[in-house]
């Protein structure tokens, strides 16, 4: 079915829902919606995003308020341009509304102007140098990050509006991304943390806020979209080196980054090696993804020693250090003075609370999903979730409402979700509020 007749029938099956969820709450969303999509395109820097402002725009920032942006630059770490691009496209996916596709294809050419001519993306770039006229972007060169999903985010947030665009700036962009993605595997299957390399830990392997494992992740995106053989190769590569990276026994967990002779190393000043718990679950849960896109059950293998490992390493219910010293297996901690310490009481105030040094990590989810692929084998690892039924649908949707008439109300005349603790405007707050609408517009459709 082409997509404009797909779209009109789901727009046309929708009314049906709306009757039965109350039609007011839905105009009201979808208001909402469409000013706050033209309050942030007017805002917008060449059709990109920072990560915060000021009411009156004289003030940009990125992650936080003491990355000050320049006013030619805007910010591709999440929640940044991707994360809001992504917003403007799932709006156009449920509504057909030509001015969100609008608004999504202006993202789309800021990263693409954005992109290094290596292939990736640094978390900001520079886009004074766009053309309004030009078919093919005009790139600059420049060191490229996987830290923080950011040339994997970029890169993503594209693939998916190939889907909806068929233009050349676009499909250029695609490919050279996605090329950048091979050159920069090393021939063991891992990913550094920058490329191409600057020397230091950046040239690690690196598996600390996900960077292989979102590289994974995005060539399996990457395959399943476009077929190429040599996709499923890097993907088995990058599955091959979590295997190879598994630390020997009693502590067979993984380390947050590996030097280049396999052992486990420092990175930042308060960043020791360690047998790292944070890394293991998501390690556990990238292993059974393969297992399900590739069936091959020797990405199972190493899991059991991993979640033994684990067990053994609790420091409360369902709590467990980050980071735990190798050899003696005793939780560890770090500071801003490149040394080891034993208790969080040793560390600055400012490490305490500016890094996660105890919890959770999702271990209790990820060894939950590898029992259950243990128990039903692999089923392909597939986007595509469970269609809901009406009822499910129905009870989505007004579990919803509350947040819904929250989001809605915190909206001022301008369009602006303005934060009320330091009165400033974030991308996150945007992306936020935006999608539970989406949630909801979704579940009434």
């Amino acid at each position: 079915m082409k997509r404009s007749i797909f779209i009109a029938v789901m727009l046309i099956l929708s009314t049906v829902c709306q009757a039965a969820v109350g039609d007011d709450l839905v105009e009201e969303a979808e208001h909402a919606m469409k000013q706050a999509t033209a309050y942030f395109r007017s805002i917008a820097t060449n059709g990109g995003y920072v990560g915060i402002y000021s009411l009156d725009l004289s003030e940009r920032y990125g992650e936080a308020v003491y990355e000050k942006a320049a006013p030619t630059e805007i910010w591709v770490q999440p929640p940044g341009t991707p994360s809001v691009g992504g917003c403007y496209l799932r709006a156009y996916n449920l509504t057909g509304d030509s001015e969100y596709l609008d608004a999504a294809r202006e993202v789309g050419k800021a990263l693409a102007w954005g992109q290094r001519s290596e292939g990736g993306w640094d978390h900001r770039v520079d886009v004074s140098h766009m053309k309004p006229n030009a078919s093919l972007p005009e790139r600059k060169s420049g060191r490229c990050t996987f830290d923080d999903d950011i040339t994997q985010g970029a890169l993503s947030y594209l693939m998916d509006l190939d889907g909806v665009l068929d233009e050349r700036w676009l499909t250029d962009s695609v490919e050279l991304g996605i090329d950048f993605m091979e050159a920069s595997q090393f021939d063991n299957g891992a990913w550094p943390q920058w490329y191409p390399l600057i020397g230091g830990y950046h040239d690690y392997y690196t598996f600390n806020d996900n960077t292989i494992n979102d590289c994974i992740m995005l060539m399996i995106k990457a395959h399943r979209i476009y077929g190429e053989k040599q996709y499923l190769e890097i993907i088995k590569k990058g599955g091959d080196f979590i295997v190879l990276s598994q630390l020997p026994e009693p502590q067979t967990g993984w380390a947050q980054q590996y030097s280049h002779d396999m052992k486990p190393a420092w990175a930042r000043a308060f960043e020791p090696p360690a047998v790292c718990s944070a890394v293991t679950a998501r390690n556990i849960r990238t292993l059974v993804d393969l297992y399900h896109y590739t069936g091959d059950g020797k990405y199972l293998e190493p899991i059991p020693a991993a979640i033994e490992w684990l067990e053994n390493s609790k420091i409360g219910d369902n709590i467990w250090a980050r980071m735990y010293e190798v050899g003696t297996n005793k939780p560890i901690y770090g500071d801003r003075d490149n040394k080891i310490h034993y208790t969080l009481e040793e560390i600055s105030e400012e490490r305490r609370r500016g890094y996660s040094w105890q919890s959770g990590y999702g271990v209790e989810s990820a060894i939950a999903y590898y029992r259950e692929a243990k128990s039903s084998g692999p089923k392909g690892l597939s986007p595509e979730k469970r269609a809901l039924s009406g009822n499910e649908k129905a009870k989505r949707a007004k579990s919803l409402e509350p947040d819904v008439r929250r989001v809605i109300g915190a909206l001022d005349n301008q369009g602006r979700w303005v934060n009320p603790e330091d009165n400033m405007i974030y991308s996150r707050d945007f992306v936020s509020n935006f999608s539970i609408l989406c949630n909801y517009l979704e579940a009434v459709r």
